[in-house]
């Protein structure tokens, strides 16, 4: 977890702000395992004891970087039903999730098990994006998932078949999870 609350404003959102940029740019010219702390310092013209004062070390400030990216821009589509929009919603996120750059986002997260802020984090973006659907079916007079099953049964899988490269994800595997998940709903 950051070591201090950065505020939203003033000098402090302009040093955040130099230092998310620099961290954007250098993984773009170096491997990410190349770097380092004194590296970003330099690019975002801070001292490394900045960096190491706000977010602790190397792998916090990454995931602090990893979240802001994570952070979806806008709600799911509304393509007229339930079935549909998860769905819609669900290969939207495997597709984002499982590129180059989504894999390095997600480990990003999970090196910082330890420190929940950034994992909890992205499991709210995620459970506000399913309720976003849920309330919309609901509007519609579809029958509610409970979103905690829907990560379980969509979102899980997803997840782990991207973090452990266990089989390809593919767009028939994710619509298959969906239908399983709401044919259980209905029952």
């Amino acid at each position: 977890m950051a070591r201090e609350m950065i505020r939203q404003g003033g000098r402090s959102a302009r040093i955040q702000a130099a230092v998310h940029e620099a961290v954007d740019t250098l993984s773009s010219e170096v491997e990410r395992n190349d770097l380092t702390v004194p590296m970003i310092a330099e690019r975002a013209g801070v001292p490394p004891s900045t960096i190491y004062r706000r977010w602790g070390d190397l792998s916090e400030l990454l995931a602090d970087v990893a979240v802001r990216h994570m952070r979806p821009l806008t709600d799911p589509d509304d393509t007229g039903s339930i079935a549909n929009d998860l769905e819609t919603w669900a290969l939207q996120y495997m597709e984002e999730m499982s590129s180059k750059v989504g894999r390095a986002l997600l480990s990003d997260v999970i090196r910082t098990a330890g420190e929940a802020v950034y994992s909890q984090t992205c499991c709210a973006f995620t459970y506000e994006q399913l309720d976003a659907i849920r309330a919309r079916a609901l509007l519609r007079g579809e029958t509610p998932y409970d979103t905690a099953a829907i990560v379980d049964r969509v979102v899980a899988p997803i997840v782990y078949h991207i973090l452990f490269g266990d089989r390809g994800l593919t767009p028939d595997y994710c619509r298959g999870l969906v239908t399983s998940a709401l044919a259980d709903i209905r029952g």
